[in-house]
């Protein structure tokens, strides 16, 4: 009886689970669905998921009018090098408001905690201003600042927890045995962090690669636009989509962001198995 509920409810679970997953894949089946159908299919009062005229017209007709490629090359450099730079910087401040409490990491925390209160569309004035007068308005290299002060806060709260769930007694061990602190933080602390890093890298790449505003605001060359400023063309001035294109350029601009988090997602499994060891 104990084995036969046992059995019932670890079903139920993994029915939730797929139930889901599904929920999750709906928008991505749906774009696909979008993007391999005709013009008149798309139109029709009762949409179907499965295109009956599969065709891949919308595919090429949204490389043949807009820089699809281009703005893809940008917003893969923009977010990297975002993503990049977030990691690097927050792994240090983090660990010093993690082992060492004073007043500069208490004040610290709440600038994170103030970051995230007030929404960005009040400082997107104040941030043009700045750029414009620092020559880096319509520049990537401005873009990448913005994004890496838009998703540090979020990186430090998050690596800061990674780090104070480390235990300090596992450093004072490494000293004991000899090692340096910087040998200490190699050896100890970076292999247990590095799903922290992992995640916080996902974080920070995702955002700047699905960000909007800023992008439309700061830049302005056609050969510097982002993904999604260039989607946002195929809308029209009365604010009229051509479904069939947006959705095939849509897909073609969500499918590097899956398959880097695909890749950053074996690593992140990969450091909580080095972590587990290293303990």
């Amino acid at each position: 009886m104990e084995r036969t509920t046992s059995s019932a409810v670890t079903g139920l679970k993994y029915l939730a689970l797929c139930a889901y997953l599904v929920f999750l894949a709906f928008p991505l089946l749906w774009l696909l669905s979008t993007a391999l159908k005709t013009p008149q299919e798309i139109a029709q009062i009762n949409p179907t998921i499965i295109p009956n005229d599969i065709t891949f017209a919308n595919f090429r007709a949204a490389f043949d009018e807009q820089p699809i490629a281009r703005s893809l090359v940008n917003t893969a450099f923009v977010a990297s090098v975002s993503a990049t730079l977030t990691v690097l910087l927050s792994i240090p401040a983090a660990y010093v408001m993690a082992r060492y409490r004073s007043v500069v990491s208490r004040a610290v925390i709440v600038w994170v905690l103030l970051s995230q209160i007030f929404p960005w569309v009040l400082v997107i004035i104040p941030l043009f201003l700045l750029l414009r007068d620092a020559g880096l308005y319509d520049s990537r290299l401005g873009l990448i600042i913005v994004y890496v002060v838009w998703s540090m806060p979020f990186a430090l709260w998050m690596l800061r927890s990674y780090v104070a769930s480390i235990p300090y007694e596992l450093e004072e061990a490494a000293a004991m045995d000899g090692a340096t602190k910087v040998r200490a933080l190699r050896s100890v602390v970076a292999p247990l962090l590095a799903p922290g890093v992992v995640a916080a890298g996902l974080f920070a790449f995702v955002s700047a690669w699905n960000e909007f505003l800023f992008a439309l605001v700061l830049i302005r060359d056609p050969d510097l636009q982002t993904i999604s400023l260039t989607l946002v063309k195929f809308i029209g001035a009365e604010g009229v989509a051509r479904l069939g294109p947006l959705a095939a350029a849509s897909l073609v601009a969500t499918i590097p962001s899956l398959i880097f988090f695909a890749f950053m997602q074996r690593r992140l499994t990969g450091g909580l198995l080095g972590g587990a060891v290293k303990s």
